[in-house]
């Protein structure tokens, strides 16, 4: 008996996403069937190119069609990915931005803008369309870190409107307050002008279509954070913390900002920085200097995913202060570019996991 393309699909009703927990074929992962002979091809587009599990399901696939079809099948696979969202193509801020992360952190100086750098292009090197608006107005890292400093961002007359064009660096898009004014000038502005500010790097720049847009927020809990969760249709929130207890603390508060009534914003899960230290010449030994698992103690405290570990080591620092970030040009460091690519994969796990499982009534914040 020949065999049909809805064999091909009963089999593949026996796959699931290992985080959604359906089936491949409910959740419309499966296209371009073809069977010729003993060899059957299919496309599988996943819900991100990040996704870190994507052989599994392949194999998963694979294995399927060999028990509920045939053993002797040739079985090819194509792999894609369309980044899923629940943001609404009508909503009138940032309209082709599929999904929003906030970077945020309780305190200054636990690394909170070297992770949302990190992340960006990480997220970028799987495929993505990635953004990264600098939301840190007092104190922007951003230009730094990135070698973009000196650098104007374009601007665009469109009927009778003054749009920005974001700078491009690193395979991403940015903004930052840092490219628009000398970076030895103090920012000394009340809160309203830093909101409307704010707005502006959303309202009146040309981002185009993004998979992904990482928002480095300044730390503390405040005007910005509100304006960024009243105004953007928020995906969900990274804390960054450090093992301390001092640092711990001020992180707590930030996780519960996020999930205050007048912002719920999802959190997707806490980093921890400098988590260890690990000597080149001593690379089997760790020293705890600011304490051990603190911010994975945070995230099962809260009941949020623990994201990752990043290490204590001197080229992070040094790819910040050089504008190389070590994402792009730390790969010869293992230890590191792993640690910055599986946070960037987790990241991108739960938000496909938010985007499934929650309704889109949950995630509609009011635009201002």
């Amino acid at each position: 008996m020949a065999i049909t393309n809805e064999d091909i699909l009963n089999a593949l009703r026996h796959v699931d996403d290992p985080d959604i927990k359906k089936d491949l074929v409910s959740l419309n992962m499966i296209s371009n069937i073809a069977v010729d002979g003993n060899k059957v091809s299919f496309k599988l587009t996943l819900t991100t190119p990040a996704c870190p599990l994507k052989e599994k399901i392949k194999n998963d696939c694979i294995n399927a069609i060999h028990e509920y079809v045939g053993k002797d099948l040739q079985v090819e696979i194509d792999i894609d990915s369309n980044v899923t969202t629940l943001r609404k193509e009508n909503v009138n801020v940032l309209p082709s931005v599929k999904n929003i992360i906030c970077v945020a952190s309780g305190k200054g100086g636990v690394g909170k803008s070297t992770v949302a750098v990190n992340l960006a292009l990480s997220l970028a090197r799987t495929g993505a369309k990635v953004g990264l608006i600098d939301a840190d107005i007092y104190g922007p890292s951003i230009p730094m870190m990135l070698g973009v400093k000196g650098r104007k961002p374009e601007v665009r007359l469109i009927k009778d409107k003054h749009y920005m064009v974001p700078l491009e660096a690193e395979g991403i898009k940015i903004l930052s307050i840092g490219l628009l004014i000398d970076d030895r000038q103090a920012v000394v502005w009340r809160g309203p002008m830093v909101t409307s500010a704010l707005r502006q790097f959303v309202t009146d720049c040309i981002w185009g279509k993004l998979d992904y847009m990482v928002v480095d927020m300044p730390p503390g809990t405040g005007d910005i954070h509100i304006t960024v969760a009243q105004t953007l249709n928020v995906t969900g929130a990274v804390i960054v913390t450090t093992p301390q207890d001092v640092a711990l603390a001020d992180a707590r508060k930030a996780l519960s900002m996020f999930r205050l009534e007048n912002i719920n914003v999802p959190v997707l899960g806490v980093v921890e920085n400098m988590a260890y230290f690990t000597p080149e010449e001593l690379p089997n030994n760790k020293y705890y200097i600011f304490g051990k698992d603190g911010g994975q103690k945070l995230a099962e405290e809260y009941e949020v995913p623990f994201l990752g570990q990043i290490p204590l080591v001197q080229s992070i620092r040094e790819g910040g202060d050089n504008g190389k970030p070590v994402s792009t040009y730390g790969r010869d460091n293992e230890l590191v570019a792993k640690a910055f690519d599986d946070i960037a994969n987790n990241v991108a796990r739960q938000v496909a996991i938010k985007n499934a499982n929650l309704q889109p009534e949950q995630t509609d914040l009011v635009l201002s």
